[in-house]
């Protein structure tokens, strides 16, 4: 059995989806199993900290998202029976990263405590996600003109389900126990031609106005606590013609390149149609 915590999150929804057509047994874990609307042959279970058994009974592996203290959680996973635990972490962690970004204090808290649990491990580190571009879909589905920061910013944004084809091989295949895998999409790509490959998708001419991130922040960002917004912010400002890191885990791993932020676009052409 296998125990994928976050189920209706992107990466972890579409991992549910490949183990299932693996035959694999899965529960997954939500806080609202009614409204979660998941595979009927996933065993869907509430998210309880408090039921240990519940959640992780007759488990050998887990799927987990980082939490603000997973210690409690990895301890109930190990006395239940659990024994390797893969985390989708962050690209954000590497060698000369600030330490102090709240963003790297997050999952480098969890890293440590796995690392201390005692289970073998497993750390995924995505860089920049494609599902990013969702938070411009309001402006795309109501008009031509996309407001944002930083046109010019660089980064290679994965495909979640190719994030989830590492998942599927790292749950199911040997060797993987210690191992960090570090994962981009395969192409450079601006904010700007972010917007343009939607454009294209949909059959539209789409631009990119840049916005000052000052006046812009609070607006982009409405649930991020102002701190964490700068510092997102900044982390953005930073990327402003920077090549960005390109690996071939992707490729590596299972065997498939990793697909274009143009695929990932017709993959989710819906998301952006009013």
């Amino acid at each position: 059995m296998i125990v994928v915590t976050g189920a209706t999150g992107n990466v972890a929804r579409a991992l549910l989806d490949r183990l299932l057509a693996a035959g694999q047994p899965v529960r997954a874990l939500t806080r609202d199993p009614q409204r979660a609307a998941l595979p009927e042959r996933a065993e869907v279970v509430r998210f309880r900290p408090d039921d240990p058994a519940t959640l992780f009974g007759g488990a050998t592996k887990l799927f987990l998202y980082a939490l603000a203290d997973a210690a409690p959680l990895l301890e109930a996973a190990r006395a239940q029976g659990v024994r390797h635990v893969v985390l989708l972490s962050s690209g954000i962690i590497q060698e000369g990263a600030d330490e102090t970004h709240p963003i790297h204090v997050m999952h480098a808290t969890v890293e440590r405590q796995i690392r201390d649990s005692g289970l073998a491990w497993t750390f995924l580190r995505p860089n920049a996600f494609a599902t990013n571009a969702l938070q411009w879909a309001p402006q795309i589905r109501t008009g031509d003109t996309v407001r944002g920061v930083f046109a010019g910013g660089l980064s290679a944004p994965i495909h979640e389900d190719d994030i989830a084809a590492v998942a599927e091989r790292v749950l199911l295949d040997d060797g993987h126990e210690g191992a960090v895998h570090r994962l981009t999409g395969p192409a450079a790509t601006s904010n700007a031609d972010q917007v343009a490959a939607i454009g294209a998708v949909l059959g539209r001419k789409l631009t990119f106005q840049e916005v000052d991130p000052a006046e812009a922040g609070p607006e982009l960002f409405p649930d991020l606590p102002p701190q964490l917004r700068d510092r997102l912010l900044q982390s953005f400002a930073e990327t402003v013609g920077v090549p960005p890191e390109i690996t071939g885990t992707v490729e590596k791993l299972t065997g498939t390149p990793a697909r274009t932020f143009a695929e990932w676009a017709r993959d989710h052409a819906g998301d952006f149609r009013a």
